[in-house]
């Protein structure tokens, strides 16, 4: 696991030099994985404060981040007010875990499987979290493993936290009629690139 405890002094994020170095990295990145990836950029920043608008800072534990990349997602959500120190960044990519090391230097990151996520997160959480966050590209896995990544994060949850997950597809990455889990849709972002839906699912509970 890679943490610290350092407090360097804060900036701004991401600067336009940054915006531009995080785009040929993820450009790289996905040229090299397309699979791992599953994005050619990074999320924009209307797509990353309507992913963070549907997590509630006041339900207290930890909120993890999935696939968080280069951070756009993991920036909405502190400047939505969740302390650097709650979240839980899972990241498959070494690059991008050092440069999410460098940034967000209190919070959490794990250079990790996402869809493993019992066993990278095994030993790790002390109380239920709050949400799951995911920028995963889901439609690279069949349906099955999709919805056990999701049935896992949510048994890592409180009952009623929300699983947050993004696609550009038309369809939702995860079906929208359950009698598990009930599910709600952002409407689409046009202002991405490419175009994108938030998909917020969130478990049945008697």
């Amino acid at each position: 696991m890679l943490q610290s405890s350092q407090r360097p002094t804060p900036r701004k994020f991401p600067l336009n030099k940054d915006r531009f170095q995080d785009e040929a990295r993820f450009l790289r990145s996905w040229l090299e994985r397309p699979l791992v990836i599953g994005a050619v950029t990074p999320s924009g920043k209307v797509l990353a404060r309507t992913m963070a608008s549907f997590v509630d800072t006041r339900v207290p534990g930890p909120i993890i981040e999935l696939g968080p990349g280069t951070g756009p997602v993991t920036d909405a959500l502190i400047r939505r007010g969740v302390e650097q120190e709650r979240l839980i960044l899972i990241e498959f990519n070494p690059e991008f875990c050092h440069l999410l090391k460098r940034r967000f230097p209190r919070a959490t990151i794990i250079q990790g499987d996402a869809y493993d996520l019992g066993e990278t997160l095994s030993g790790l959480l002390k109380e239920p979290a709050a949400a799951t966050v995911s920028s995963l590209p889901l439609f690279t896995k069949p349906m099955e493993q999709r919805t056990s990544l999701m049935e896992t994060a949510q048994s890592l949850m409180h009952p009623e936290a929300p699983f947050i997950q993004f696609t550009y597809a038309v369809v939702p990455p995860i079906p929208a009629r359950s009698p598990a889990y009930k599910a709600r849709a952002s409407n689409r972002i046009w202002r991405n690139l490419p175009p994108a839906r938030v998909w917020v699912y969130n478990r049945v509970t008697a």
